[in-house]
């Protein structure tokens, strides 16, 4: 878009319409001599496009842009730009149709303002989005450089000279929004202060307070609500319970007087079976005297029984001791022979250690002997060598001493050992041919007695088979003894914890629960007992006995039974003794402490509460009736804590102490002395115990007994064994003895004896053997000795003391051997004599013993025929007496029969009528209560108008009288808190303050909602400025790259062989400031005060340009820019704006002719007669434009276009931008 015409009225120097028309689309300048009016142009233009600085268009007001200030006459200024629009591609938005666009721009005296687009009224803001539109940005004109732009860029900081970058790179924008966006954020803030200022000091004060009343006043409701429902409920459960009281107590009344009646009616019957036993009775006594009127027979008979048994008993009690001293003698003449055995394997024991005793000290003797013969013969050798004399007597009597004597003794030991050899020899061929001949004998003899042999050995096969029998029946004499002994000791402790037992049931009576079978085969097991009697209670939880007492009460002594059945026979049947109450197990409701409350007693006194429940132990069978009794109660150590536990709300459960003070949670206390039969249940624990330990032994009765019963069979035939045992011993030795005197038996006695002699005569004649091998081996030893001496007598003696002293240190040495030795074979033999008197007195002992036992078994046998007597004679008697007492014990048991059912008849009819009179008192009882109910159930519904209505409801699963789970005590006493708290609360509530809380509340919505939507404003806020920041950075830099390479450039087109850039200061970034460099031919320069003022212009120009090149507008206004510069420059100028600026309309106020004789078209502004006029001139370069312009034409495909001239002007400049 580029300016075709300007039309001026009015406006400063031009007061009549003045239109300048043919502006060259490329360069145009305008010239004129000072205050001809040339600027008021560039004015015109800038104040069309809607400059709101009026310091760009030289005037202070609008006033001063109207001619003369409207002192003229003209009251108005009006100015018109017509806008070549034919480029499509760079038309403005919503314009591409047109192809000009007029925009006019009126003012008027007073401050009028208006603006025309072709000819229509629009606001300024349409003006400016049009000029923008095409790159024209009116807010940030860069397109126009005034008079002074120069110098100001010559002084220009290192920042300001960013900021020219930041224009170039539209980074102004981004600092313009960001700073409105900063303006509304701070506003944003502001509101967010007041608005927490408000809530902080007025709202959340206020809604506190509204809060508290309303959490007031809500519970006021909800207490009301609830004590409205309690009071409901408490009332319906009164008059339900006074209901169903009523009929309880009217239906009892009604169940006695049956009771009643039946209890007459069986009175009656009694009475009359009592007087028919009466009667009976009396028959029965008649009958009795009768008989004992016959006479004394009876007492006879009995008076001779009793002296039969006492003879008898003394009899047996003879016998038995005769039989008892029996079996110990024995036992003791067992012991003896074993003894005797003994004694004799240990003097066997002792013979053969003695023997070896014996052998072993001549074997020490021996060599003691050879030794000290030797040391005498060497002494002789040595006394004959050195004196040629023999010391000894025994050697003057061989007549020879040394060597040679000892040769002849040698000799001679050999000689004797030859001899004895041959005799033992010739012994011994003898004692083999005895020994034949016995042989022989013995064949013979043997085949006499072999009957009885054979006779033995099978006697000794019987007695061996007897032995293993009564070894293999498993029972002897001190087996049974053992077992009796254990059945004594047994049967004595049943006795004492039978005694024990029964005492210490006679002090605890009350622990009786006596009854007879309601029914025949009836089963006892179905009544488990009194609850006192079925507790189990550990030793370690004896101390807390009597708070579990008092936790149970009268339920203590319950009877538990395992139904509801065996509970009504009893009741009916059972002749019960007293009153008791039942407890079928499976009809109650156990009830167990809930384990939040157990907690939290526990967490509240550590160590001094526990379940009373936990402490008891009983059979699981009746697991339930304990919980029934001790369900919930808490067991504490002291009063403090019951008080602590009982009473808190969390808890509030029954507590007992230790000494039996009880606390209940309706506010109960009981408590002060020991409470009266204390200690039952640890006597109960006693009885129990005790009963433990009577089941036990007799258990062990029973089984020691079934032992016995067992062992009977063993033990009669141990003893048939052990008879034949004893016979068959018997018939042995009387067989050993027959065939001891035989002849067999002498001559193999015989034949042992000459075996017994061969041994010793072979062991003679290898003695004789040896002792004639050692005489010859002297004989040798000496022979070679003495040829020794002969060749060499000084060692030989020498050798021959050495020897002495060596046998005389052997002899010292063992004689001591000797004399041990020698002492121990006589202690040996000692001994051995003194066991031999021990076996001869110990076998004399055993004989007597057998002596006393044979006598005994004599009297014993006389014992038993005198008892067999004696028992005949008392069975005899004994029939007679039973014959007799027979008939008197018919009429005793039928009497004790018919006393027993008098007895009991009596008993019954006293008893009914007990239970009669406490049968009538009880309905009187009961028909009191019920109309005392009736009339209080009466009175409610008096009272409470709503009963009638609601009554059919009470007691209805899921409706506001179900009474399932409901603790009526507990709701009672929170009906009675509640109203008392309602009364005090009833003048402290604010009614109104739900209202006034719901308008709070809503105030306090919508401010923290609008403190919601401007925090999140804010935030969006302060992330647009973040992203104007990243933005204006990259814009920047990029700007910097591109003007930083075109003002080089420029700079070295404007002063060739020179160049410029633009870099960040040292040590900083680029956003930190821009400063300018220069390098004056081949030095760089460290300031720009080192130029000339010529070379800071095309410095200042340079940058401008650049800036300008950088984002190109359709238009440029230049005023003035070369007025620094000389002739030469100012051409490089002209040229610049050709060259580097094609596609752009430059309007340039120059008075250099360097600059304006470049342009294309030269408008020349004069003023005269007080009104500026304009002359428009096409310089030469316009004319040679032309005219190539026309060449290019012509030399095309032939096609031409036709146009205006002023068209025909523009088109080259248009082909020219292309």
């Amino acid at each position: 878009m580029r300016i075709e015409e300007l039309i001026l009225e009015g406006f400063k120097s031009y007061p009549v319409r003045t239109s300048i028309s043919g502006w060259d689309s490329s360069f145009n300048a305008i010239t004129g001599l000072n205050g001809s009016g040339k600027s008021n142009i560039l004015d015109a233009i800038c104040f069309v496009l809607g400059l709101t600085n009026l310091q760009t268009v030289r005037a202070a007001n609008l006033q001063d842009l109207i001619y003369k200030r409207g002192q003229a006459g003209i009251t108005k200024a009006s100015v018109t730009i017509v806008f070549d629009n034919s480029d499509k591609t760079k038309a403005p938005v919503g314009y591409e149709s047109l192809t000009s666009i007029s925009v006019t721009r009126q003012i008027a005296m007073g401050g009028l303002s208006k603006y025309l687009i072709n000819g229509h009224k629009v606001p300024l803001q349409s003006v400016h989005s049009l000029f923008q539109s095409v790159q024209l940005n009116i807010n940030n004109p860069n397109f126009v450089i005034m008079q002074g732009k120069i110098t100001k860029v010559l002084n220009m900081k290192p920042a300001e000279i960013l900021g020219l970058i930041e224009e170039a790179a539209g980074t102004r924008m981004y600092e313009e929004r960001k700073e409105k966006a900063a303006r509304t954020m701070e506003k944003k803030q502001r509101k967010v202060s007041e608005i927490e200022s408000q809530l902080s000091e007025e709202i959340i004060p206020r809604l506190d307070k509204l809060r508290t009343e309303k959490s007031a006043f809500l519970s006021f409701q909800k207490a009301s609500a609830e004590l409205e429902r309690l009071d409901r409920l408490v009332v319906a459960h009164e008059h339900v319970a006074h209901a169903r009281r009523t009929q309880e107590l009217e239906r009892a009344a009604q169940d006695k007087r049956e009771n009643a009646r039946a209890l007459e009616r069986d009175v009656e019957g009694w009475r009359g079976r009592l007087r028919e036993a009466e009667e009976q009775e009396r028959e029965v006594r008649k009958k009795q005297e009768k008989e004992l009127a016959k006479g004394g027979k009876l007492a006879g008979y009995e008076q001779a029984v009793k002296e039969l048994e006492t003879e008898v008993v003394k009899t047996r009690a003879q016998a038995d001791i005769r039989r008892e001293n029996i079996a110990e003698e024995a036992r003791r003449i067992e012991g003896l022979e074993k003894g005797v055995e003994g004694l004799r394997a240990a003097r066997e024991d002792k013979a053969t250690a003695t023997a070896l005793l014996s052998s072993d000290f001549a074997s020490i003797h021996t060599s003691y002997q050879s030794t000290v013969t030797a040391l005498s013969r060497s002494e002789e050798l040595l006394q004959t060598l050195l004196t040629g004399l023999s010391s000894s007597s025994a050697s003057a009597t061989t007549g020879a001493g040394g060597f040679l004597g000892q040769l002849q003794e040698a000799q001679a030991r050999a000689a004797a050992g030859a001899s004895a050899g041959q005799q033992a020899r010739v012994r011994r061929t003898h004692l083999e041919r005895e020994l034949k001949e016995r042989k022989g004998r013995v064949g013979k003899v043997r085949e006499e007695g072999e009957g009885v042999v054979r006779e033995l050995e099978g006697v000794r096969g019987e007695v061996r088979r007897l032995e293993e029998g009564l070894g293999g029946v498993g029972w002897d004499e001190e087996v049974g003894r053992s077992a009796g002994e254990r059945q004594r000791e047994e049967g004595e402790r049943v006795r004492e914890l039978v005694e024990r037992h029964d005492a210490l049931k006679s002090r605890l009576a009350a622990l009786d629960f006596v009854y007879s079978d309601p029914s025949p085969n009836f089963d006892r097991a179905k009544v488990k007992g009194l609850v006192v009697n079925l507790i189990e209670l550990a030793p370690e939880n004896a101390k807390y006995a009597t708070a579990l007492e008092v936790a149970a009460g009268g339920r203590l002594y319950n009877v538990v039974t395992e139904d509801e059945k065996v509970s009504s026979a009893l009741l009916e049947h059972g002749r019960l003794r007293k009153r008791v109450t039942f407890i079928p197990l499976n009809k109650i409701r156990p009830s167990k402490l809930a384990p939040a409350k157990l907690a939290a007693a526990q967490k509240l006194a550590p160590g001094k509460v526990r379940d009373a429940l936990s402490l008891v132990g009983s059979d699981p069978s009746v697991r339930a009736a304990m919980e029934y009794v001790f369900g919930e109660c808490l067991i504490c150590d002291d009063a403090e804590t019951a008080s602590k536990v009982t009473f808190d709300p969390r808890i509030r459960t029954r507590s007992v102490t230790l000494s039996g003070d009880v606390y209940d949670p309706s506010g109960t206390l009981s408590g002060g002395s020991a409470p009266s039969g204390g200690g039952v249940l640890v006597k109960a624990q006693e009885v129990r115990a005790v009963e433990r330990e009577l089941r036990d032994a007799q258990a062990k009765l029973k089984e020691v007994r079934r032992e016995l019963d067992g062992h009977k069979k063993a033990e009669a035939e141990w003893r048939r064994i052990r008879r034949e045992l004893d016979l068959k011993l018997h018939q042995v030795g009387l067989l050993e003895e027959q065939v001891g005197a035989s002849n067999a038996t002498r001559i193999i006695a015989e034949i042992e004896e000459l075996k017994k002699s061969l041994l010793e005569v072979d062991e003679a004649t290898r003695a004789a053997q040896a002792q004639e091998e050692k005489a010859k081996a002297d004989v040798v030893q000496l022979e070679r000795e003495m040829d020794e001496f002969k060749n060499n007598r000084g060692a030989k003696l020498e050798e021959l003391k050495r020897d002495i002293a060596r046998m005389r240190k052997d002899v010292a040495r063992q004689t001591a051997s000797v004399k041990s030795g020698q002492k121990e074979v006589q202690t040996a033999e000692l001994e051995l004599e003194q066991m031999v008197k021990d076996i001869e007195a110990a076998v004399a002992e055993v004989e007597e013993a057998k002596e006393a036992l044979e006598a005994s078994r004599a009297e014993l046998e006389a014992f038993l025929g005198e008892i067999a007597e004696k028992q005949k004679s008392l069975d005899q008697a004994e029939a007679k007496l039973n014959k007799e007492r027979a008939q008197l014990d018919t009429f005793a048991e039928e009497l004790s029969a018919l006393e027993d059912a008098i007895s009991t008849h009596r008993s019954q009819i006293k008893n009914a009528e007990t239970d009669l009179k406490a049968v009538e008192h009880d309905v009187a009882e009961a028909l009191k209560q019920a109309k005392a109910h009736a009339n209080a159930r009466v009175a409610l519904e008096n009272q409470y108008s709503w009963i009638e209505e609601e009554k059919e409801f009470f007691g209805q699963p899921d409706t506001p009288y179900d009474f399932t789970g409901i603790n009526i005590k507990q709701a009672s006493k929170q009906r009675a808190e509640l109203a008392d708290q309602q009364k005090s609360k009833k003048n402290k509530i604010n009614a109104k303050v739900m209202t006034m809380i719901d308008t709070v509340e809503k105030r306090e919505q919508a401010l923290k909602k609008m403190m919601s939507t401007v925090l999140g404003d804010k935030e969006k806020i302060e992330d647009t400025i973040a992203e104007l920041d990243r933005y204006k950075r990259d814009a920047l830099h990029k700007t910097w790259e591109k003007v930083n390479k075109d003002f080089g450039e420029i700079f070295a087109e404007l002063l060739p062989g020179n160049f410029a850039k633009l870099e960040p200061s040292e040590g900083k970034d680029l956003t930190e400031g821009l400063e300018v460099k220069v390098r004056l031919g081949s030095v760089w320069k460290a300031s720009l005060t080192e130029l000339s003022g010529g070379q800071r212009s095309l410095i200042a120009l340079s940058l401008i340009m650049s800036l300008l090149q950088f984002r190109p507008a359709p238009m440029y206004i230049l005023d003035e820019i070369d007025a620094a510069l000389d002739l030469s420059h100012t051409q490089h100028i002209g040229h610049l704006f050709r060259n580097r600026f094609s596609g752009s309309q430059f309007i340039v106020v120059s008075l250099k002719e360097g600059l304006f004789t470049n342009a294309n078209v030269l408008f020349r502004a004069r003023f005269r007669d007080g009104t500026s006029l304009v002359e428009r001139t096409e310089t030469r370069s316009m004319q040679n434009s032309h005219r190539s312009a026309l060449d290019k034409s012509n030399a095309t495909a032939g096609s031409s276009r036709a146009g205006s001239s002023r068209a025909g002007a523009r088109r080259p400049a248009a082909a020219a931008a292309a």
